[in-house]
């Protein structure tokens, strides 16, 4: 608690940035994380996948809803995106671009820039010309996390997004809850990153199924 409270006599002001750099720092020597991710959208169909990422961006979506069954691996060296639209034992198998819009999501985000780090860049970009407020400190699920709030400067937008609210894990700051709204205020999407797993082990053939 004593933490949260300095942090939020400094981060009003020139200390606001900082945060959000020491969250992408902490990504970057993250070696693999696996969550359920849980977004609902206006107007859009919720999405639930059971979401992995590996250094150095390896990417796996295994689908709950919509397209059940359905998985999506990204290959960052090769820079192509494999998708079983009917799962991994059937037929057929499909390569495609990462920027594909077969496989963009209704916001139009693609899969290698899918991860955590990405929205946290994301959320800093927006930050610089705008404004950063820290809230108390408080418990998401069985996490202590650190919420806060990022607007873009005027009418600035990041990914259509003007406005972000985030709470960050304390230990590792990273984001179970994402909330972002456009200029007018609207709510845009909610996004839950549940059941949580830091350097998890993977098996081998995890983004390379037979």
């Amino acid at each position: 608690m004593l933490w949260a409270l300095l942090a939020a006599s400094t981060l009003g002001t020139a200390g606001g940035p900082d945060l959000l750099a020491d969250a992408i720092g902490r990504f970057q020597v993250l070696e693999s994380y696996r969550v359920t991710l849980r977004s609902e959208a206006p107007a859009h169909a919720p999405q639930v996948i059971r979401y992995s990422y590996r250094r150095p961006g390896w990417i796996r979506m295994d689908f709950d809803t919509p397209h059940h069954g359905a998985v999506l691996i990204y290959d960052p060296d090769a820079q192509q995106v494999r998708l079983w639209p009917f799962g991994l034992q059937h037929f057929p198998r499909l390569t495609l671009a990462p920027g594909n819009p077969l496989i963009r999501d209704p916001h139009g985000h693609t899969i290698a820039r899918s991860h955590a780090g990405a929205l946290l860049e994301n959320v800093r970009r927006l930050r610089q010309g705008g404004s950063l407020e820290l809230g108390a400190e408080q418990r998401l699920g069985r996490w202590q996390a650190l919420p806060l709030t990022v607007t873009g400067g005027g009418t600035e937008t990041v990914g259509k997004a003007h406005r972000f609210q985030l709470w960050l894990e304390r230990e590792h700051l990273f984001p179970l809850k994402v909330v972002s709204y456009g200029t007018d205020g609207s709510l845009r999407e909610t996004v839950w990153l549940d059941d949580v797993e830091f350097d998890v082990a993977l098996p081998g053939d995890w983004f390379l199924p037979r």
